[in-house]
């Protein structure tokens, strides 16, 4: 799997109806705002890898995958300490990564930052949901694999 594979997923996930939110958001058409899409995803995941591979971040993305990958349900309300709408640790990680990744989004594509933040913040459910059906299948499968493996393109943490 790939980043191409992940864009995919998460465009699949997100469907037409959402699609056009995002389009009338960034003020384009549904091709332009699936390329977005496409450059948030890519910038998102990069900054999980980048993340998962600095000590002071990396036993944080390690327990979001963990808990992404558990049986057991995540944390809800005040326990969860950062997870986003009830989506435990792997949400709060990924809100955290909104910012670099939306400054790498606006670097890429032109678009204003606080549009670029915008859009990620609407894709992070789309983004967790697809992660977590991953996470899921690899449970099914072979076991469950770490965050390079739900991701796709192979293991990248230390």
């Amino acid at each position: 799997m790939s980043d191409d594979s992940l864009q995919k997923d998460v465009l699949r996930e997100l469907g037409d109806d959402r699609l056009q939110e995002v389009a009338a958001l960034l003020g384009t058409d549904p091709a332009e705002a699936q390329q977005v899409v496409g450059s948030s995803v890519s910038a998102l995941s990069g900054e999980l890898r980048q993340a998962a591979s600095e000590p002071a971040s990396a036993d944080e993305v390690r327990q979001a995958v963990e808990e992404t990958t558990s049986d057991e349900p995540p944390l809800q309300g005040v326990a969860s300490f950062g997870g986003l709408a009830s989506g435990g640790l792997m949400a709060g990680v990924l809100a955290k990564l909104s910012r670099p990744a939306a400054n790498a989004v606006a670097k890429k594509t032109g678009i204003p930052a606080a549009t670029a933040q915008r859009t990620i913040e609407m894709l992070i459910p789309v983004v967790l949901a697809v992660i977590t059906k991953r996470a899921a299948g690899k449970k099914a499968g072979t076991g469950a694999g770490g965050l390079g493996d739900i991701l796709g393109g192979g293991d990248r943490q230390k």
